[in-house]
């Protein structure tokens, strides 16, 4: 039996060119104001913005009769610095902490991404699957990200940020089977 793969890759959120630098999500590194490298946008009102993602690719394997035999895949949570940035006249650990928590959101959803993959099962038209899991999900995380600055009122809110810290980690320690590290 012949066998051939297929490769595709797919980036969230953002246009991201191959050679932008990125970090992943990693519980043991947190973030600090020196990974926001992009340029402040004073006009705004934020002081700062965190640019993450999250990276998909996979690969699917054909039988000679194109037929679907297996598939593998790979997420990520990424962060972008270049394009991540934060004033540093009004800059705090406080605001630091809250951005932190919008990459931990991304986190959880690619998280929830390698959950929902690993209940797919093998079929022709997984790529089809594949793709619109990774819409919905996509669609799901930027529905939390609103939430969460809405919530918390862009870190100002001290009471709900503290909520949403701890809501955080109760939700990464219940996918915490799907974390890379």
């Amino acid at each position: 039996m012949l066998v051939s793969k297929v490769f595709l890759i797919f980036i969230c959120l953002f246009c991201v060119q191959d050679n932008e630098p990125f970090l992943v999500w990693s519980g043991a590194n947190k973030l600090s104001w020196n990974d926001f490298k992009g340029a402040p946008k004073m006009d705004e009102a934020a002081v700062a913005n965190t640019a993450s993602g999250i990276t998909f690719r996979y690969s699917v394997t054909k039988t000679d009769k194109d037929e679907v035999v297996g598939f593998t895949t790979e997420v990520f949570a990424h962060f972008y610095p270049e394009k991540s940035w934060y004033k540093k006249e009004r800059a705090t650990t406080h605001i630091l902490g809250h951005e932190q928590t919008h990459f931990n959101i991304t986190e959880l959803f690619a998280r929830k991404f390698r959950y929902r993959i690993s209940k797919l099962n093998i079929s022709n038209s997984i790529k089809q699957e594949l793709k619109i899991l990774y819409k919905t999900i996509n669609a799901e995380l930027a529905v939390m990200q609103k939430k969460y600055d809405s919530e918390t009122d862009f870190s100002r809110n001290k009471e709900a940020q503290a909520t949403w810290d701890v809501f955080m980690r109760s939700e990464l320690e219940k996918f915490s089977k799907y974390a890379l590290n």
